[in-house]
């Protein structure tokens, strides 16, 4: 049976599990656009800006491990870049399907719309060199192997892959046949030399702690790493950013390991006195590192495992886990402090809603099997603390770290999974960058809880700068509760609170809604959570702030 280029490109994308592409339609991409549309097993969504779109299938891939978006040439793409590039740093391997002109109008270098008058119609393709762990211009010819080879790129790398396809080309039919690439099999020798030196430094090590990264979700190696978890004995703790990649609910977990950005706990001390780190693709940003001598620490990283100093390369992650796993013997001798979560919750009635009132009781609010999204602003570093409930995912993206991505990242994990409880925590700084997507799930048909946190601008930076007083660190106030109806969200439940009192009543509201929900928080220009005071202290030196303003 006969099939187009980009036909085929689909079918492929749905086998791996991909149902939905996000995006703005254009003229150069209606091929594409029309072909998502009249294909039964995928849906096109339609989102307010190419930016967004990206974030969404950003959050649509932390879900289902795979997303994907579509653009139009040059205005659309470039809009899209930040997001893509935000889903390369963090391992999420998005498909990014641009339409660009045809074949005879680029050999022209014509002045075209959407270019640049130069006529060079490859510059755009170019510029997503960065971002892109590999990319192709398809056309019949290339078609199925090039689609393969793109796949297969994606998922070793775990990264986005670019494809443009020609206006006249998309709807040709595929000439040629190519078979899936297999995944590469790790180095049977490396592998074997990798786990005896793994085993050596943990049996030689009196206290030893897990610590698994993100890189083992995305991989879908959760129940692997619990395995592990549970067949060594070994406490286990996470950084901030790989949060819940463990069951914060499992006895042996410890809590959040922050570096020298977080206030000394238990789980700190005992983290960085370890005489063994066992890393399984942990990898620390500028925000965590801290007090960890490299020597001894293990970390399995996605195609090779280090262990101090040695590199052992052509080692599959899922293998040396699977291979570790069987072969290291279970410890009784290690015991890690409790986690503490973040207390009881302060205040009622008329008090106003304070630090100590507010994450406690977001904590408490949290269910079983939940879906946090958490932007990466003042909110977030107090809700790395928080314990989270069995089943539930926390996501947050703090090493791109683009304000303004949980929003519309929301919808596309929404999207991805709309029979699970969503529930985002943005501030108010952030949310002005892409509120827009609040319509979009309305126009879906999803409920989700929005928590906006409003404290007169981006707390987050006041903290981080030397003079959080300047003007930039100022925004805009909005009517942020009166936003859903305004974007086509009438029938949800909105509410603007500034007390203790009338945020318990939300909250209780919120659990029983059965529409949307979406309350907007009101504190102290200055108020924020001991967290974030200990990050100032760090980052700014002797600069000292009035908290109490």
């Amino acid at each position: 049976m006969a099939i187009t280029v980009i036909e085929y490109v689909l079918g492929r994308l749905q086998d791996l599990g991909i149902t939905d592409i996000f995006g703005i339609p254009g003229d150069f991409s209606f091929p594409i656009n029309d072909a998502i549309c009249n294909d039964q097993n995928m849906r096109w969504i339609g989102c307010c800006n190419e930016l967004n779109a990206a974030y969404a299938a950003d959050g649509y891939a932390r879900i289902r491990g795979f997303g994907a978006l579509c653009t139009t040439y040059g205005v659309g793409e470039l809009s899209a870049l930040c997001g893509i590039a935000g889903s390369y740093a963090e391992n999420l391997p998005v498909f990014h399907l641009v339409g660009i002109p045809g074949q005879a109008m680029m050999e022209s270098r014509g002045k075209v719309h959407h270019t640049l008058g130069n006529g060079e119609f490859d510059l755009f393709y170019k510029m997503s060199e960065p971002v892109a762990c590999a990319r192709a211009i398809m056309t019949p010819e290339n078609c199925a192997s090039e689609t393969e080879r793109l796949i297969a790129a994606a998922c070793y790398n775990r990264q986005p892959v670019y494809m443009a396809f020609p206006l006249d080309y998309a709807t040709m039919q595929v000439l040629g046949r190519a078979e899936p690439i297999p995944a590469p099999l790790s180095d049977p020798t490396s592998l074997s030399a990798a786990v005896d030196a793994m085993l050596a430094m943990l049996s030689r090590a009196h206290t030893a702690v897990i610590m698994p990264g993100n890189i083992t979700s995305r991989l879908g190696l959760k129940d692997q790493v619990m395995a592990l978890i549970n067949s060594s004995g070994l406490p286990c703790a996470t950084i901030a950013s790989d949060k819940t990649d463990v069951d914060e609910t499992h006895p042996n977990f410890i809590g959040i390991w922050s570096g020298r950005m977080g206030i000394p706990d238990a789980a700190q001390t005992f983290v960085e006195g370890a005489d063994c780190v066992l890393g399984l693709g942990a990898y620390m940003t500028d925000f965590f590192f801290g007090k960890i001598d490299r020597a001894k620490t293990i970390n399995i990283e996605l195609h090779a495992v280090r262990v101090g100093q040695a590199v052992f390369r052509n080692i599959q992650l899922a293998d040396a886990l699977a291979e570790l796993t069987r072969r290291l013997p279970k410890r009784t001798d290690v015991k890690g402090p409790k986690p503490v979560g973040l207390g009881e919750p302060e205040g009622k009635g008329n008090d106003p809603i304070t630090a100590h009132a507010l994450y406690p009781r977001w904590e408490r609010f949290l269910k079983p099997s939940d879906i946090l999204i958490q932007e990466t602003g003042s909110s977030a570093f107090p809700m790395f603390c928080a314990r989270m409930p069995k089943g539930s995912v926390f996501h947050n993206q703090l090493l791109w770290a683009a304000i303004g991505w949980a929003t519309p990242a929301a919808f596309g994990a929404a999207i991805a999974d709309p029979k699970r409880r969503l529930v985002l925590i943005t501030g108010e700084g952030a949310h002005q960058m892409t509120v827009q997507e609040i319509g979009q799930f309305g126009r879906y048909g999803l409920k989700p809880i929005i928590f906006v946190l409003n404290n007169n601008g981006y707390l987050i930076e006041r903290v981080l700068c030397k003079h959080p007083d300047m003007e930039y660190n100022d925004i805009t106030q909005w009517n942020y509760h009166q936003l859903p109806a305004a974007l086509g969200c009438s029938d949800w439940f909105t509410t603007r609170v500034t007390t203790c009192g009338e945020l318990d009543a939300a909250l209780a509201r919120a659990e029983s809604s059965g529409t949307g929900v979406y309350i907007e928080i009101v504190t102290k220009k200055y108020d924020t959570h001991p967290t974030m005071k200990h990050i100032h202290e760090v980052v700014a030196g002797n600069v000292r702030i009035n908290w109490d303003r």
